[in-house]
């Protein structure tokens, strides 16, 4: 696991992203800088343009604070809102720590997101 910090709108968090493929191509791109669309009211969203690795792509559900990304659209997905939803081809990245100040923040249509990695 890879301490990330992350700072949406002005507001800093903390995630843990996992020891995958997927999350290690992010994290190689570290420092990033993305601006994020507001999907479905429960994600923010950013497409790469290319594909990331990602050899565990399973269909799942999840929970506000995952991290996640969709093979379909080469898209890297932050969860802020529970629908119960049940989404496939998702690989897992990571998880936002302390989720519940993450569902609380008011989200335009596009938010920006910083993306380094911790020295913690």
């Amino acid at each position: 696991m890879k301490k990330i910090n992350i700072r949406l709108n002005g507001k800093q968090f903390t995630a843990n992203f996992d020891d995958n493929q997927t999350a290690g191509a992010i994290i190689e791109k570290m420092p990033l800088k993305l601006n994020m669309m507001n999907l479905y009211s429960r994600e923010l969203t950013y497409r790469f343009n290319q594909a990331l690795p990602a050899n565990e792509p399973q269909t799942m559900g999840y929970q506000v604070g995952d991290i996640a990304y969709w093979t379909p659209r080469h898209s890297f997905v932050i969860f802020y809102k529970q629908t119960g939803e049940v989404i496939s081809e998702m690989q897992k990245v990571g998880r936002i720590n302390d989720a519940g100040k993450l569902a609380q923040l008011q989200m335009g249509s596009m938010v920006d997101l910083i993306l380094e990695s911790s020295n913690c």
